[in-house]
This record gives C-alpha cells, structure tokens and sequence, in this order.
C-alpha cells in the first residue's frame, strides 16, 4: 500500500503553485474553492501584490487564492504591452477565504471599500448578485467580442435575474468520466468497450464485467458520495431539470432526475459494483490514496479535477482515460459545469467599463485562455482554442501527458451538451440538506429514496 501523508502531499501542491480546483463547497461539487492550492484558509495577514505600470490607471482585485494573483499580475504585464494606451496599474490583495468574502458584501452594503474587481467563489455568488441593481457592473458589452466562441452554459451561471452577465468565469467545469484504463485492461476491459458506453445501463453493465473478473475486496468499479452532489448535477443536467427552481421557481428536489440517480446508485451498491466513497467524497486526501491503490475504477468529476492527478497522484500517469459521460436515455446532454469562481466588477469602481474590458480580455481572449490552461490546468471557456491543434494537443502542457488521451478532444466531443444547474440563494440550503443528512440517510442508512427526498423537501420548504 502506497501511503501519502497529507503533509507530503499538500506540500506537493504548494510547491507546484497550481490551482486545483475552482468547485464550490457541495453547492457547485464537493470540493471547496477554499481547497484551491494557494488559496488562504484561515485568519491571517493578508498579501498585497503590485504589478503594471506605476503610472497607468489604478486597478484594485480582491482574490482569496495566491495563485489568481500571480494570474492576473502576468495578465497585466501582458495587456499593457499590447495596450499601450490604457496601461494599468494594477494591485492584487489575497485575503483568506471566508474574510474576503465577508469584507466584500460588507463594503458593497456600506457603499464605500470595495475594489474595482473581486473573485468570487461559486458558491457565494448568490450573495452578491442579489444586489446587481446596484452593486455590480455587468460584463456583456466587455465580453462581447468572445461570446460567440464562450461556453454559453458556463456564462449563464455568473448571471443575473435581469439577465445580464457579472462574472468572468475561470473555466467549463465541464463533468467527464475518469477511467484506470490500465488497471481495467488487466481483467479484460479495452478502451473500446469504454468508448462503447453511451448509457447508465451499458455503464452498469461493464461494471458487473468488472466485478465478475476482479476477486480483490474492496474494490469496486465506482463509488457512491455521502457529502458531494455531483452525480446529482450530472442526472439533472441530463434531463434539463434543476432542483433549487432558479430565479423564478421554488426548489424542489423530488424530480425525475434526482430519483433516477439515486435509485440506480442504491442497486449499484446492492449488487457490489459500487462502494461508498471514502469520506464523504473522492475530492480529498482518503480519494487521493484510494485511486492510488486502484480501489475504484471510474467516477465522474469536473475537468478541474485533472490538477488532483497531476499533483498528488503523479504516478499514476498514463494509467487514466477520460471519457464523456454515460447518459439515462441516447441523445440527452452529456456533462454539466461544476464549481467555478467568477471575477465581477463593481459598480462603484470609478474605472468600471476599463477594469471589466481588462478581466473579460484575461479571462476569455486567446492569450488569457492560453495562460489558463498552462498555469492553472482549467478546461477553458473559449471553444475556438478546442480544436487549436496548437493549443489542444501541445505536449508541453502536462494534461495533454498524463492521461491516455487528450482532454480537449473530449470536451469537443460534448461541446454543445454541457448543462448548467443554478447557484442562487437557495442552493446552500440544499447543499447542507442533501450533504449532511440526506445522501447519508439514503446510502449509509438505507431510507428508501422517496422517503428520504420527501423529508428532505419538507426541510427546504422551511426555508423558503
């Protein structure tokens, strides 16, 4: 058994300065933005950055990870080169998760404090746009000139109720399915039968092939999550619905898709094609070891999930197959995007229409999506640089070596059916509901599924 200390390897991360992840806290998936490597945790001193021209246009960004900074600071260097007559001075101030968040709704509510541009965490987001009459600033003439190549999805989670677009987001999130193809292979599992799956049902299928040719206990051909919805995003994509109503509808979390899912995890786990995850999901350091000892075959995850292989499984390089993901009926969407942060500006900003014309060029232009994708390892936004053979396919990027194949070439192959589920001032209501109680009551406790949603809505409905 290969033991990684969680020291080891957090510092492995550190020492790799990547971003790896932008998931929100059960709300966008299971892991939170505060996990980003780079991103501060705790109460401390926070850290101020310079960079640009000392004499251009003065731009403040409030940011919660060390490695957005370093982001934006080259970004800067960059678009003053290019942009030589509106330069920028710009100033990254990183604070620990919780308190720039805080300290930026209070300074939005006081009306005065707040910086040109704040990262904002998926997840927190329904905090803030909650004022966009008046707090924020929205993005849709800056981002103009790339919306007809932009993942329209992934835009549409940082807007508004009127519409409107205020964030700049980092990243798809687009749901793909990850495979140990090398380990597969060694009970009879071919690629081919994996591109064959198109189906929950054909997927299930090749799980009990697996099951009937592997005799190690304890491993299984995927797991199932007590603390993260992701599959459920997954099932409700497939189906065009949404269990928190959007702007418009009350949640309701007793819709076909949920029921489908969770039904049909229930029979894996029956049948022993499933386990249950180690803690309460894969995104963490029990996940890590358990896919580094080969205990779980395949599971679905966001294309951030891509840094966890890199950083703390470095070995199992060439061993991974992404693939896109099984669906209940031929013909539904295939994926949805998880997690995210997404930089608004404020409307207080005096330099408002220069600092959104700047955070949409870093953030969705060819030259900010190339800097993305290197140093940050997020699956971009931008769909013409998906089949930039340039871009897509160039060795030097790590993802493009790890795994089997390349990542891009599945994301064009699902470019078109990534979902979207709506972040808004119910979901965390039910992110604690379905984390904390339900999925347990569901898996762990064996509730039926219809029981256990019903008493779950009943809760929500206390809160709405």
């Amino acid at each position: 058994m290969r033991i990684k200390t969680w020291k080891a390897i957090l510092g492995a991360a550190m020492m790799a300065a990547v971003l790896t992840a932008c998931g929100g806290s059960g709300v966008t998936g299971e892991s939170s933005g505060r996990a980003e490597s780079g991103a501060k945790e705790t109460a401390a001193e926070k850290e101020v950055s310079a960079y640009g021209d000392k004499n251009g246009v003065k731009i403040q960004l409030w940011t919660f990870a060390d490695v957005h900074a370093a982001f934006y600071g080259k970004m800067v260097e960059d678009w003053n080169q290019s942009h030589p007559d509106k330069t920028i001075s710009f100033t990254a101030t990183t604070y620990p998760y919780d308190e720039m968040h805080n300290k930026y709704i209070m300074s939005l509510q006081a009306g005065t404090g707040a910086p040109d541009l704040v990262d904002v965490e998926v997840s927190k987001y329904p905090n803030f746009v909650a004022g966009l009459d008046k707090w924020l600033y929205p993005l849709n003439e800056a981002a103009a000139p790339y919306m007809a190549d932009m993942v329209l999805s992934r835009m549409q989670t940082y807007q508004g109720s009127d519409g409107n677009y205020y964030g700049a987001p980092f990243h798809v999130g687009a749901t793909v399915m990850y495979y140990n193809l090398a380990e597969l292979e060694k009970h009879g599992i071919t690629q081919a039968d994996i591109d064959a799956v198109v189906t929950w049902d054909d997927y299930g299928a090749l799980g009990e092939k697996y099951k009937n040719a592997v005799t190690e206990e304890g491993t299984y051909w995927t797991t199932v999550d007590t603390g993260g919805v992701d599959w459920l995003w997954l099932a409700m994509a497939e189906y065009g619905e949404d269990y928190t109503g959007g702007f418009e509808d009350p949640a309701n979390v007793e819709i076909q898709s949920v029921r489908n899912m969770l039904n049909m995890q229930v029979d894996w786990l029956e049948k022993g094609i499933a386990g249950i995850s180690p803690g309460p999901h894969l995104d963490q350091e029990t996940g890590y070891q358990a896919l580094l000892d080969h205990k779980i075959m395949s599971f679905p995850k966001a294309m951030w999930y891509m840094s966890r292989f890199t950083n703390y499984m470095p070995e199992e390089k060439g061993n991974w197959y992404i693939a896109k993901c099984p669906v209940f009926e031929e013909g539904q969407p295939a994926s949805v995007g998880i997690g995210g942060t997404g930089t608004v500006v404020s409307a207080s900003s005096p330099n408002k229409e220069l600092a959104a014309e700047f955070i949409c060029w870093a953030k969705m232009s060819k030259e900010g999506e190339l800097a993305i994708w290197n140093d940050l390892g997020f699956d971009v936004c931008n769909t013409a640089m998906w089949t930039d053979p340039s871009f897509a396919d160039d060795e030097s990027n790590q993802y493009n070596t790890y795994f089997r194949n390349k990542p891009y070439h599945v994301l064009t192959e699902i470019a078109g059916s990534i979902g979207k589920i709506s972040v808004v001032a119910i979901s965390p209501v039910i992110n604690e509901q379905m984390n904390n109680i339900t999925l347990n009551d569901i898996f762990e406790d064996k509730v039926p599924v219809d029981e256990a949603l019903a008493a779950a809505q009943t809760e929500i409905d206390l809160e709405q």
